[in-house]
């Protein structure tokens, strides 16, 4: 039985599902699926499957780290809080914005850019070849010759880049603060 200010069994279970789909989802979309995809799809094909799945991966990965931060902090309070214990606090504050940020605005500007570079490639008979490494030189001169091409293919990494980074490094966030509960199995 749980005294007060304890967790119960059930909350710590939930806790590590929780954690555990969050990190599993992070594991599997980060490092598995885009490769998967992009060797066995077209580059058009494999851009709708992100634009269609972004969305959902991250409003789902900021649902499991808000509700991991939450049952954190009910039965961690701030005043009573050592060193570990506010890195861990801070590992999951961090996860869940930089999620957010991924959630409300790189990953619908990398949907919208994205969109708007499969309209010229259509148009100039690209994105039907399967993989990235095909069709190298159509691709450079499209960006030479079409300065709208180049500018919304010149957004597009930039925010895919901080929309990648902020993944990792909410990656690293959860990674650490999984490692740190399984450490620590008695308290949440």
């Amino acid at each position: 039985m749980a005294t007060e200010g304890q967790p119960t069994d059930l909350v710590k279970v939930l806790h590590l599902l929780v954690m555990s789909f969050g990190w599993g989802m992070q594991v599997w979309v980060t490092f598995i699926a885009g490769f998967v995809l992009v060797s066995n799809v077209t580059r058009h094909t494999f851009g709708k499957v992100q634009s269609k799945l972004f969305p959902f991966y991250f409003y789902s990965l900021l649902g499991s780290n808000a509700i991991s931060l939450a049952l954190f902090a009910v039965y961690h309070p701030r005043e009573l809080l050592d060193w570990h214990e506010t890195l861990q606090m801070i590992l999951y504050f961090s996860a869940v914005i930089l999620v957010g940020l991924n959630a409300q605005w790189f990953g619908p500007a990398v949907t919208d850019f994205m969109l708007k570079m499969q309209e010229v490639e259509r148009a100039h008979g690209l994105g039907s070849e399967v993989g990235m490494g095909s069709k190298k030189e159509g691709y450079a001169k499209l960006r030479e010759r079409n300065p709208k091409y180049k500018a919304a293919r010149a957004s597009f990494l930039r925010y895919h880049g901080l929309s990648s980074l902020c993944n990792l490094l909410a990656f690293l966030c959860s990674t650490v603060n999984l490692v740190y509960t399984a450490l620590h199995l008695r308290t949440i």
